[in-house]
Parts: structure tokens; sequence; C-alpha cells
């Protein structure tokens, strides 16, 4: 533990972050500019954005990417703002700091110009919210607020900073403090094992099962627990299925990839846990998403659960055999503890459901229409996606699309989705490509999420951040098209003014911000407009004409 002597609020909090390994803050100006001036001394690169929720989806993105914290920052007046882009960073289990300012204690409950209470706004999205009223308070919160994004279940955390621009502490003496520990620079920041009597308890069922069968989401992907997961499965001879948080865990033509299971879904890997008679649930959730509304696993089946959050275990399954651990330490427990099986009977008829899936999606990834299909842009991307590219989603039918059609053929390969939030995509794909500068980042997103946040083209010009974004351009909100065509059964009206736009040219757009920018209408072009975004030496935008209406086939129940 580094100890230094007494300094300046603005230069502890750079000391601090680039002691935690961050190299890039995300901010929306007037905020700690004494803080802002001390990072360029220590090498942080100081991005500013058009936006408070634009600058917490990219710290989330880059804080995904690099398995290490992130931060980002707003005045007291654009507080709320950052607060509500701290959702998909608390869904997703990602280590964002938040930094905000605050009217000085004397000037609150007084009517202070544009001051609320912050704390209401960051308690449902952080696991720590906190009030530095004084500078002394400054080094004793800011380690706090590390320890406590990077440890147990990872997740923001947000300090409200005296000074409606936080200036007022980062201008002042900090008395003799301790830098952040060295293993706050990384995600998780520590690793503990499970409990070996409900490790020998969980071995037994597992052993005792037929046909189990793995579900792994985002926190497995947080933990870095990839190869732990495959080790497993290829133990158990059992098929994985995935939350689209954790799609990349396992290479596409791995014989035991089941596919993305849920609501946004191949209907394989639903069809897999129907049939399974034991789930182990890996940094899994257990809501509504990935358990198809809490249809899968079906009712008895055993439930065994890997989760550093005790409040996680058995939420969802009464009966569940939790294990309390770091998911990648816990899996590598499991592997070590159960019986390895060389009966391939489960694994054949997982397989035969995922080739029979495959089957019926041949013809529409083939599909030569005009518009394009979107599942003819999937299996483009699929072709033409470099084996070391970091793919970002948007939500709803964008991460559907991509999630279930993508084929990622590489382990080099990553995926990262929206939580929830639409628009998150293309600022999160920035993020990504700060963490990750070597590496190709593709945004796929539709039309209404990039209408979320394309001014932050400019910023991505102005950086350098030169990510590829393709725009699912249909022209409409297309994933509500079925329920607004059910409200309107029998009626007559114009359901268009629900969920239609105007034509955008993206392209064109990209173009007149100094980006590059090409339309794609036929699907046989896709591959050359691709090769040239990526060579274009800046941010690229690929709007691809698809067909309006196209929908994702809904999540495969069980009857």
């Amino acid at each position: 533990m580094a100890t230094i002597g007494s300094m300046k609020g603005g230069r502890y909090i750079a000391e601090s972050a680039a002691a935690c390994g961050i190299d890039h803050v995300f901010f929306v100006d007037a905020v700690l500019r004494r803080a802002l001036v001390e990072m360029e001394a220590v090498g942080i690169r100081r991005v500013l954005t058009h936006s408070e929720k634009a600058a917490a989806y990219m710290a989330d993105g880059y804080s995904r990417t690099a398995r290490r914290p992130a931060l980002c920052m707003a005045q007291s007046v654009g507080a709320a703002n950052l607060a509500a882009g701290l959702q998909d960073a608390w869904l997703g289990q990602s280590s964002v700091v938040a930094l905000t300012g605050r009217k000085l204690p004397i000037e609150q409950y007084r009517n202070a110009y544009q001051e609320i209470p912050h704390e209401p706004l960051f308690s449902a999205v952080t696991k720590m919210t906190a009030r530095v009223d004084e500078s002394a308070q400054l080094p004793i919160l800011l380690r706090q607020a590390f320890r406590v994004a990077t440890t147990g279940r990872p997740g923001p955390a947000h300090l409200d900073i005296a000074g409606m621009t936080g200036d007022a502490t980062a201008a002042a003496d900090c008395p003799v403090a301790a830098l952040p520990e060295r293993w706050f620079a990384r995600v998780p920041a520590f690793r503990p094992p499970g409990d070996p009597e409900m490790l020998a308890v969980a071995a037994a069922a597992i052993d005792a099962a037929h046909r189990p069968v793995l579900m792994v989401g985002a926190g497995a992907m947080v933990a870095g627990a990839e190869a732990a997961v495959v080790a497993l499965a290829e133990r158990l001879a059992a098929p994985v299925v995935a939350a689209l948080d954790a799609k990349a865990v396992m290479v596409e033509d791995h014989p035991l990839n089941g596919g993305i299971v849920g609501t946004y879904s191949r209907s394989c890997a639903n069809r897999i846990v129907a049939e399974a008679d034991l789930v182990l649930f890996l940094g899994c959730d257990t809501g509504d998403q990935v358990t198809n509304n809490w249809t899968l696993p079906t009712p008895g089946v055993a439930v065994v659960q890997v989760d550093p959050d005790p409040v996680e275990l058995g939420r969802s399954y009464p009966g569940t055999i939790g294990l309390q651990a770091d998911v990648r330490a816990g899996v590598r427990q499991l592997a070590a503890a159960v019986t390895a099986r060389a009966d391939r009977a489960w694994a054949g008829r997982a397989a035969a459901l995922v080739a029979e899936w495959r089957a019926g999606t041949a013809d529409a990834l083939r599909a030569d229409t005009t518009p394009i299909r979107p599942e003819r842009l999937c299996a483009e991307l699929t072709r033409a996606l470099p084996e070391d590219a970091v793919l970002v989603a948007d939500t709803g039918y964008s991460s559907q699309w991509s999630g279930t059609l993508v084929a990622l053929r590489s382990r080099h390969q990553r995926y990262l989705r929206a939580a929830g939030s639409l628009g998150w995509g293309f600022p999160g794909a920035m993020g990504a490509k700060c963490a990750a500068p070597d590496r190709p980042v593709v945004c796929f997103t539709g039309d209404g999420g990039f209408m979320y946040h394309m001014a932050e083209l400019e910023t991505a010009r102005r950086h350098g951040i030169d990510t590829v974004t393709i725009v699912n351009n249909n022209g409409c909100l297309a994933q509500g098209a079925r329920s607004i065509e059910a409200a309107y059964e029998g009626r007559n009206g114009n359901k268009d003014e629900i969920y239609v736009f105007r034509p955008t040219d993206f392209a064109g757009i990209a173009r007149s911000m100094d980006c590059f920018g090409v339309r794609v209408e036929k699907a046989g072009d896709f591959a050359d407009a691709f090769a040239a975004a990526l060579a274009a030496g800046r941010p690229a935008v690929i709007d691809v004409a698809t067909d309006p209406a196209a929908r994702a086939p809904p999540g495969w129940t069980p009857q």
C-alpha cells in the first residue's frame, strides 16, 4: 500500500485513478477541473462527452472490456443524468466509479441553483453512495469506492463531492493518505473459494444427475471463467447454454455449445434446459429473461448455483444448492470434485437439438432479398468479423439478432451487450475501444438505438476512437410491432405513429461529422463495406437497409 503525504484533492483523485489502472476518464464539463488537470499529468486521457448518460455508458464498456475499474464524472446539475446511465453498469456487474459535484453543506436545503438530493438517485444503481463533505474524507471514501466496486459481485460506486463541480474539495489539502491497493486495479479484486461442505453437496447432486446443463451468465464473464466453464462442461460431457452476456463463453463450433437461452434465444437452448434434470447456474442470475419467464428449468429440476453474492443463491428456486464463491474459483472447484463422464448420450441429444435449429435457420441466413433480412446481415458479419474483435450489441432486437445468429468462431472474440438500456451500444463500444485500442470494436445497433447518442460520433472523431458501427436500419422500433399490431386488431388507425421513424441517412450523418459512412442495400455488398470501414482510420458507420417486417422468433416455451 503506497502512502503519500499531504496533497491537493485533485491530485489525490488523479493518483488514485492511475493506481487502479485507469487510463481514460469519461465526463461532462464542468466537474473536478483541478483533478482533470492532474489526470493529464499522470497519463489519463480525458474524454469529454456530449451527455452524462453517454459518459456512464462509455465507462461501463471500458470496465467490461478491460476487466478493471472505470471512472465517469459529472457536476451537480448533471448528476441525475449520470445516475440514469449507471443502470446498465449496475445490471451488468460493471466496476464503474462515478464522481459528482454537490453544493456545499452551507448551501444545501436553501434552493441552491438546480440542486436536488443525489443519494436517492444513485442508491438504486450502485453498491455504495457516499458524501464527501470535507477533504479529509476523500482518501478514505475514494479508496472505499474502488474496493466496493471491484469486490464480491462487482458493481458501481458513487461519491458526491462538495462543491457544485467538486473543486471545493479538489482544491483543498488532503491529509496524509494511502492510495488504493494494486489489487483494486483488477476485477474481481479477490477470488474466494466455496465452502467445502457445500461443494461436496453440489458435487454429489451433479454426479447423481443424468442430464446436467451449465447455464452461464454475466458473472462468469466478469470473473474470466470461460476456460474453467469449458473444462467443467467437458468433464461432465454436459451442454452449455448462455445468457446473452455470456455468449463468448464458448466458441460456436464447440460440440457442447447449446446456444443462447431464455427469451432472446435459440430454440435449441431452451429445449436443452427443458430436458435437463439438473441446471448449474454459473455466475448467472435467475431472472425472467434467462429463464424464459421462469418456465426453465421445469418444476422439480435440481438447481446448483455458483455466485459471489449470497443474496443471489436460491433467489428464484427453493432447494437451490448454493456455492458462494468467485465464479472462476467455484467452477474450478466443481471440476475437481465431480466424476468425469464417458457417456456422451446426453451431449449427443443436445447436439441433435442444435443441429435441428441450424437446419431451421439456414434459409434465412442465405436469403438474398431487398431490403436485407437481418438474419443475412448476421451471416455476413459472422464471415467478416476479425478473430480478435469485440462485438458490442445494443439491447432489444440488436442483441437478439446478433446474440443468436452471429457466430463467434475464435476464443479471442468478445461479445458485450446492453444490460437493458436502448442506446447503450454505441457509447458502450466507444468505451470498449478505449480499453482495447489495438482490437477491432464493432457495434451492432438499430436506427432507434443509434439515434440516442449519435452525437458522440464527434467525440469519437475528436479522440480517434475508431469503432465500426453497423446500423440495422429498418426505419422503426420493430421489436414492438407484434404487440402494437395485436392492440390494433379489428381497429382502424395510424399504428405507424407509435413505432415508425422518418427515413434517415446515417452514412451521410457520419460523413458530415468527418467520419466514414457507407450505405449498404444489397447483402453481397456488406463484406466490401465492412473491410473499408475497418481500414478507414476514423470512426465508421455502415448504414444497412433492412426489412422492417422482419421479426425475431419468441423464446421457445415448454408446453
